[in-house]
């Protein structure tokens, strides 16, 4: 039987995945990830991420489950309200998603992905 996984909630040391230059639409935040769980004949992924202040462009091909651990995001979809989340918050972002995440203030989140 498999091992039950816990995932680390520390910060992460170095933000080293740029946001692509076409997808930015303010500042140019680094991001950096935690991966703690992958398994990719299931299309699951889970881990912890980190992200500079900035907005930039998202198309979600996946369903992703959020838990904000510190800072704080705005989402806003094409067409559709701004919706902000901070520490101790949760939230889905469903397949089909688009439209712009914004980290307002440096954010560390728990991220669970299905593909």
């Amino acid at each position: 039987m498999p091992d039950v996984i816990a995932l680390s909630l520390a910060p992460i040391d170095v933000l080293d995945i740029p946001i692509a230059p076409e997808k930015r639409i303010a500042g140019n935040p680094s991001t950096g990830l935690a991966s703690a769980y992958e398994n990719e004949a299931a299309g699951f992924y889970a881990g912890t991420w980190q992200s500079e202040v900035g907005a930039w462009r998202v198309a979600y091909d996946e369903d992703e489950l959020c838990v904000i651990l510190v800072g704080r995001v705005r989402l806003t979809e094409d067409g559709g309200e701004a919706r902000e989340f901070g520490p101790g918050e949760a939230f889905v972002v469903p397949r089909g998603f688009r439209g712009v995440w914004e980290t307002v203030e440096p954010v560390r989140k728990i991220y669970a992905i299905s593909g």
